[in-house]
């Protein structure tokens, strides 16, 4: 991987280990320093995102009316998943510690 040209201006492509925070090992990136063009390589980043934790909050569950549960989403769990109202989630259940949702297309 010598010599790698940048696909937007054809510079030379810099090879950076770029460290994580949360994860032991680095990422590989390949980036111009022409423009802002910039690349991670594929093995090292999947086992960066490996090494990650997932977020977790903390949160109490509400009564909402009289045989009805419910929680609240954190705003970064909105902002990031681009939550509105009306949005289709699917649960799942797959064993008594566990809840899945999905956000819907």
């Amino acid at each position: 991987m010598q010599n790698m040209k940048c696909p937007k201006c054809n510079g030379f492509l810099k090879r950076v280990n770029v460290r994580v925070d949360g994860a032991k090992s680095s990422a590989i990136s390949f980036q111009c320093a022409n423009c802002d063009y910039f690349s991670f390589e594929k093995s090292s980043s999947a086992k960066v995102l490996a090494e990650l934790q997932p977020l977790q909050i903390r949160q109490k569950i509400v009564k909402l009316s009289a045989d009805r549960l419910g929680i609240y989403f954190n705003s970064n769990i909105v902002r990031s998943l681009d939550l509105k109202k009306g949005c289709e989630l699917y649960l799942s259940v797959p064993d008594k510690k566990h809840i899945v949702i999905e956000v819907g297309k």
